[in-house]
């Protein structure tokens, strides 16, 4: 039992079973004589459920994570390099990429079985700004294991709990007829690139989402048939178990009267011999 196991196996769990999950992980480590373990894991917080849903989205699907962390790197530079127009550019793309990841990790989210509401879905885009704009905040939530959300303010300044917050890099100002650099054209061109590539996969992932989407409506609307299916074959072997009770029933009375008639029978042809031999006593000429 090592730190770094425990807490991505307590990170990747659901919200509601982290606390029993901890206190058992606490208890072993004690009873292994870990004590400096057993007091990490103590201190180790249950994850709200944006930060959850966080960590969902970094763990099922982690080959988004690389291309939004070379994203936040791309935006980064560039709002220390580029001019206002560069900017906008690289800034849509960079709040289509959020929105886009957000529904995504909301439709993981209620596949995981917590649907989240607006609410939720913004804490989480509200981390994805986070994570574009500081590096140590996306060193955090790569590593799937936020307890509660990020955040950052309007621009790019560092990531809430991520660490101490400072002032935003500012954009170089653009001077009037000067051309940009050839580092400053490679530092745009990586940055389109990287931007390109995120989007790209996004509409590779929203296609593979929306087919499974679809998947799911006709399997629901399957199951559902199945199961009106099975409401009424339960009916019907309901019906059956009635009847075939019934029958047994009147087997069994049926049985109990072929007995009873039988008996009757027997006793009538006790009867009817004893009959006959008086009266062929009494018909005897020797009597």
């Amino acid at each position: 039992m090592d730190y770094d196991s425990v807490a991505d196996e307590l990170y990747a769990l659901r919200p509601e079973e982290f606390t029993a999950a901890r206190a058992s992980a606490v208890a072993s480590a004690r009873t292994a004589g870990d004590r400096e373990l057993a007091e990490r894991i103590r201190t180790l917080r249950k994850p709200s459920l944006a930060a959850w849903v966080s960590n969902l989205l970094v763990r099922s699907s982690p080959g988004e994570v690389a291309p939004l962390l070379r994203l936040g790197e791309g935006l980064r530079q560039a709002h220390q390099d580029l001019d206002g127009t560069q900017l906008r550019e690289l800034s849509r793309r960079q709040h289509a990429l959020i929105r886009a990841l957000s529904l995504q990790a909301r439709q993981l989210a209620k596949e995981a079985g917590h649907p989240i509401g607006e609410s939720v879905q913004r804490e989480v885009e509200n981390t994805l700004h986070a994570v574009l704009a500081d590096p140590e905040a996306a060193r955090v939530w790569a590593g799937g294991r936020l307890a509660k959300p990020l955040s950052a303010a309007v621009g790019f300044p560092a990531a809430e709990g991520a660490r101490a917050q400072r002032p935003a890099p500012a954009p170089a100002p653009s001077r009037p007829g000067k051309k940009p650099s050839g580092q400053q054209k490679r530092r745009l061109a990586q940055a389109r690139k990287d931007a390109e590539a995120a989007e790209r996969e996004l509409r590779k992932l929203q296609d593979e989402a929306a087919a499974a989407g679809q998947e799911a409506a006709e399997a629901k609307q399957q199951v559902d048939g199945l199961q009106r299916r099975v409401e009424e074959l339960t009916g019907e072997l309901e019906s059956a178990r009635n009847e075939h009770q019934q029958a047994r029933f009147a087997e069994r009375t049926a049985r109990e009267r072929a007995r009873t008639a039988d008996r009757r029978v027997r006793e009538a042809g006790r009867k009817a011999a004893t009959a006959a031999a008086q009266l062929e006593r009494l018909a005897s000429p020797d009597v």
